[in-house]
């Protein structure tokens, strides 16, 4: 899991940079900045599952608000097609995929924490 961690740390800080020229930066670099340091913090063993559940949380509930311009409207295809962005479609799916892969990655760092904390029997 130390391993998963290291990648998604910089997959994670990787996506924060890149979001220099994104019409709204901050928000991104935000969200994307604390799923790295919540992975930061599994590494070093310093993690409390309630930072990865408020993450988790709020990239998934962000994720929701994007469902609708999504859903049935962008094809999996398309969203690999370009790097840049294509149209504004195509960018809002990426976002959502974007908050999707934090949320499902903020859940394993939760059950992660939950694990190690658990009272042993």
């Amino acid at each position: 899991m130390k391993i998963l961690n290291y990648v998604m740390a910089a997959a994670f800080l990787f996506s924060a940079v890149v979001q220099y020229n994104d019409p709204d930066p901050f928000v991104w670099m935000l969200i994307y900045g604390l799923a790295c340091a919540a992975c930061a913090l599994a590494i070093m063993g310093r993690l409390n599952w309630v930072f990865p559940a408020a993450v988790g949380i709020t990239a998934l509930a962000w994720a929701v608000t994007l469902a609708p311009g999504v859903v049935g409207k962008v094809g999996f295809g398309e969203l690999f097609e370009a790097f840049e962005m294509k149209d504004e479609r195509v960018e809002v799916a990426r976002e959502m995929g974007g908050l999707l892969i934090v949320a499902f990655w903020m859940s394993a760092l939760v059950f992660q924490s939950l694990r190690r904390t658990a009272p042993r029997a």
